[in-house]
């Protein structure tokens, strides 16, 4: 099968269509969803919510392609043993991680708000990291995941942009990966780091990534899905 592009910027990025896997990262009610965690802190959860409906669309191409997906979620055991007591004590939250919030106790493995919304749930087969930390590679399995199917290359989506997908886009380029992030398709409570934090990993020739598009990607996935059949 010959090498395929997705249309991004700086440039087109081209990969193996045989070592392409789709990440989705930190769906989860306690973010995106009315009522979460995110939204008692404060914040509007309609920025994250618009990301929805085009990360549907390339979860839907990527499965249509017989591409490898990963799901990640952030959180904790229940017993807390792995979450730094620094990051426990961390804005002096009235409710934090641990604490039972408005969706069963914050960001603890199990819980209901912790767990992937319905409309991105994984399926039969497709992988979920649970992780303690911002990035989906520290202590956890996803480097295996990803080598064991060998993948190279990496399409993006997930929340939050400047935070959980940052981190592990940037591990992820430490490590030899290539990764496209889909501007649509990941999403922030702030708009001006969105912009910012997608300015900064296309910014000097692609300094640890790709920014593109659901529009795009699909493209690229639906060639490969051509090919196949």
């Amino acid at each position: 099968m010959n090498n395929l592009t997705i249309n991004a910027e700086p440039y087109p990025l081209e990969f193996d269509p045989r070592k392409i896997a789709l990440l989705i990262i930190d769906m989860q009610r306690d973010f995106v969803e009315p009522g979460g965690f995110g939204e008692m802190l404060g914040n509007d959860v309609s920025q994250l919510r618009s990301t929805i409906e085009p990360c549907s669309r390339v979860l839907a191409a990527a499965r249509a392609a017989n591409i490898p997906v990963i799901h990640t979620r952030e959180g904790h055991r229940p017993d807390l043993a792995d979450a730094p007591p620094t990051k426990l004590a961390r804005g002096g939250l009235k409710v934090g991680i641990g604490d039972e919030g408005p969706m069963g106790r914050v960001l603890v493995r199990g819980a209901h708000g912790h767990d992937i919304i319905p409309e991105l749930y994984p399926v039969d087969g497709e992988p979920v990291v649970d992780k303690p930390g911002k990035g989906a590679f520290y202590e956890t399995d996803l480097d295996l995941i990803l080598k064991n199917r060998g993948i190279e290359t990496m399409v993006v989506c997930g929340v939050t942009t400047e935070v959980c997908v940052h981190t592990t886009v940037r591990e992820a380029n430490d490590r030899g990966y290539e990764c496209v992030v889909l501007a649509d398709c990941v999403g922030s409570y702030f708009p001006e780091f969105q912009r910012v934090a997608l300015e900064m990993i296309k910014a000097q020739g692609g300094i640890f990534g790709w920014v593109s598009d659901a529009d795009s990607a699909i493209d690229a996935l639906s060639q490969i899905h051509k090919d196949a059949t």
